[in-house]
């Protein structure tokens, strides 16, 4: 009766964990758009004020047509996409390498071509899972550091060219992990005692 307690924490805690984690990735998603767009907002206002004062100021060098302000404005959406450092980032796992354009010393206006970042998350996530629910079940939580290690390194460059790549690896990473050590855990306690 074990065998069948444990395989079925190990099915559910690699494969059911997956939808669990996409979950995550666009809870966190819908709070970076919501404070990109708040900022955004802010932005706006602080520049209409700004815009407002200086068409107002008889001594000012420059005369500002607010309507032609407001339209240039008005245009931008920031829940659009998500700019790092290094790149534009869309709601995937894709990055427009503007960097590689620049290194290379392709003309500006040369189209951007986009780069996966993070490629075989999901079959490394599933492998993470059951590494970690495995380790939990046989008593040996320890494991579950050689799991964190190992797939800290085997990602490190990425996550150091990429600063986008490393929030996702750390929201997937605990999300993940959470979900399988809850898993293991609770079918220890109820059934495995």
């Amino acid at each position: 009766m074990n065998a069948l307690w444990i395989t079925l924490a190990l099915l559910t805690a690699g494969f059911v964990g997956w939808p669990v984690t996409a979950l995550v990735f666009r809870l966190a998603r819908t709070i970076d758009d919501k404070a990109d767009a708040a900022r955004a907002a802010e932005d706006r206002a602080a520049a209409d004020r700004a815009a407002e004062g200086s068409a107002d100021d008889p001594s000012a060098d420059v005369t500002v047509d607010k309507k032609a302000v407001d339209n240039v404005t008005s245009d931008k959406d920031a829940t659009d996409k998500v700019t790092a450092d290094r790149g534009t980032v869309d709601g995937e796992i894709t990055v427009a390498a503007d960097e590689t354009r620049e290194e290379t010393g392709k003309a500006a206006g040369s189209p951007a071509h986009s780069t996966r970042i993070l490629r075989g998350g999901a079959i490394i996530g599933v492998l993470e899972r059951l590494a970690v629910c495995l380790a939990i079940l046989t008593g040996q939580p320890v494991a579950i550091a050689y799991v964190v290690a190992i797939k800290g390194l085997g990602r490190f460059a990425e996550l150091k060219e990429t600063p986008v790549a490393a929030e996702r690896f750390i929201i997937g990473t605990l999300a993940s992990m959470l979900w399988a050590a809850g898993v293991a855990a609770s079918v220890r306690v109820l059934f495995l005692n």
